[in-house]
């Protein structure tokens, strides 16, 4: 698919959409595996399957229902993403990045994104909040490869400062409000579909990374790259020890991810709410 082919099914998508959100959306959220009582928090909140929508993908992943909320959070207007899309599915990364781009065509300044992830920091816990800092993109591909569209962005778009410092100090000062313990880390994305072996767990954590997952890095590029300010929080899910390791089954992960999850709910609604740049 050409990249005008690709920006045409993104502007159908979006101008579909205007049919039928009655809003001007200043957040778009992303969530991830096993997330879903943000859109129960909504105000005048209505929904539609993507099914539904104009080109969009279908997720396959476990617990990515498939459906686009919007209506009033915190008193702004946002939009979410319950599911998303994955290189492991066999999505291209245009793909992955598709409902990213129609939430810009459609206005949206902000990213919120979530993931669950495996925790590679040995201080962290499972259910740990973590803010993320910075990314390691271990993917093997990227969403701006191939023609650029200098309408969407630059050709090569500074990824110094991908995660807004400003939102990462607001997010702690909302957590100490809330009483909530977050921590800070860097996220390194991988492919998968297969989980990591001590070995690999042992080399992430030596380039750096404090979290693991499959998600969100190409989110957070096509964001950047169409100068959105991005907003992460990795719910940590277990935690790798490569001398330790143990079996983890997803009913686990989710099991964890779905306690933790009022306190996610608790950090976006405090931060999106204090947020000074949409009054």
């Amino acid at each position: 698919m050409s990249i005008q082919e690709y920006r045409q099914k993104v502007e159908e998508c979006a101008w579909s959409l205007l049919q039928k959100i009655d809003l001007e959306p200043q957040w778009g959220i992303i969530l991830g595996t096993a997330q879903s009582q943000l859109a129960e928090r909504l105000n005048n909140g209505k929904a539609c399957d993507y099914k539904d929508l104009l080109h969009f993908p279908r997720p396959t992943g476990p617990t990515h229902v498939g459906r686009l909320c919007w209506g009033w959070l915190a008193g702004k207007p946002v939009l979410i993403f319950q599911g998303r899309f994955h290189a492991y599915e066999g999505y291209s990364m245009r793909e992955v990045t598709f409902p990213l781009r129609v939430m810009a065509a459609l206005g949206v300044k902000t990213l919120a994104i979530t993931n669950a992830a495996g925790g590679l920091n040995p201080h962290f816990r499972g259910g740990d909040l973590m803010l993320i800092c910075d990314h390691i993109n271990l993917l093997g591909d990227n969403p701006l490869v191939g023609e650029n569209l200098e309408e969407w962005g630059p050709r090569f778009p500074d990824m110094s400062q991908a995660y807004d410092r400003d939102l990462i100090t607001l997010a702690e000062e909302v957590s100490r409000r809330q009483g909530l313990e977050v921590r800070k880390g860097v996220y390194v994305a991988v492919k998968g579909a297969s989980l990591e072996t001590p070995a690999e767990t042992r080399f992430l954590r030596l380039i750096g990374a404090d979290a693991v997952g499959m998600s969100t890095v190409p989110e957070v590029i096509a964001a950047v790259h169409a100068g959105l300010r991005v907003f992460g929080v990795s719910v940590i899910s277990n935690v790798n020890l490569p001398d330790a390791m143990a079996p983890i089954s997803l009913e686990e992960i989710v099991a964890t991810v779905s306690k933790a999850e009022p306190e996610l709910v608790q950090l976006l609604e405090g931060v999106i709410g204090s947020d000074p740049h949409h009054p």
